[in-house]
């Protein structure tokens, strides 16, 4: 061999053709990959449609930290906002969560107190409409103030009256009718309306007492003796049927031998008067 031939590279078989050649050269084949619809085809699962993929990449949600505390300020926010309008919408009416009890007694006393306002303003108005209707204004409110002082006045026992009543006399021969029976006999009559009582000639009051005195009663210091008669102001027709309750007054007196008349009259002069007190301490406040 020549240096020629040494030098020449080598050459290929003279039996491969240049197709054989190239295959050589490339990298081997490698098979497709199945599509999911061929794959399940063959593992004998059924094909997943379209919604059916797009729910399996939706759910479960794959959520992010920071996705999450975006979620929860938002939901902190809006929270918020609803409590806001809740309450303003509720400021205008505080009742709204009261109990229905305490709501009709709120409107019971409500209705009282408006009646009561407007008997007191038709009272005031009464009374300015007679001011105002009178010729003399200062004539009128002198009237008043003298009708109001005699009766006061008869309460007090420092004026006469007169009106319709009863006389009632006490006969106690035995001598067993007790200053306490002449009390209850008082507190009775009070009790069915007596307006004026006198005793004996002694005025009967409010801060009125009755002692025992030997054989006799006093009334207020002053000593009476039977017959005992009281001249009483008043309706008669509540008045007598106060005595003659089963258990009252007559029947109690009668109990202890006692002779008890009750009469009715259409004018009883009660005349016997008190002297007027003076106060020591008290004074007008106008």
């Amino acid at each position: 061999m020549s240096d020629q031939d040494a030098n020449r590279p080598d050459e290929a078989p003279r039996d491969e053709t240049p197709t054989t050649r190239l295959r050589k050269e490339l990298p081997e084949e490698v098979p497709a990959v199945a599509s999911r619809a061929e794959r399940g085809e063959e593992s004998g699962e059924p094909a997943l449609t379209g919604r059916q993929r797009l729910v399996q990449g939706l759910w479960p949600p794959r959520v992010s930290r920071a996705q999450l505390i975006v979620a929860l300020l938002l939901f902190g926010l809006g929270f918020g906002l609803a409590v806001q309008v809740a309450s303003n919408s509720d400021s205008g009416n505080a009742l709204r969560g009261a109990r229905q009890e305490d709501l009709v007694r709120i409107l019971d006393e409500l209705d009282d107190r408006s009646q009561r306002l407007e008997d007191e303003k038709q009272g005031l108005e009464q009374q300015r409409q007679e001011l105002e209707n009178s010729s003399d204004q200062a004539e009128e409110a002198r009237k008043q103030t003298v009708e109001k002082e005699r009766q006061l006045g008869i309460l007090a026992g420092t004026l006469a009256a007169e009106g319709p009543g009863i006389t009632m006399t006490i006969e106690d021969t035995k001598g067993t009718v007790e200053a306490n029976m002449l009390l209850d006999a008082i507190q009775e009559l009070r009790a069915a309306g007596a307006e004026a009582i006198q005793v004996n000639g002694v005025r009967v009051v409010a801060g009125t007492y009755l002692t025992e005195s030997g054989k006799s009663v006093s009334v207020d210091g002053n000593k009476i003796n039977a017959p005992y008669r009281f001249k009483v102001i008043g309706k008669p027709q509540d008045l007598e049927p106060a005595l003659n309750i089963p258990g009252g007054v007559v029947q109690t007196l009668e109990k202890e031998q006692a002779t008890v008349s009750v009469e009715r009259s259409t004018k009883i002069v009660v005349d016997a008067l008190r002297a007027a007190e003076q106060p020591d301490y008290a004074r007008s406040s106008s």
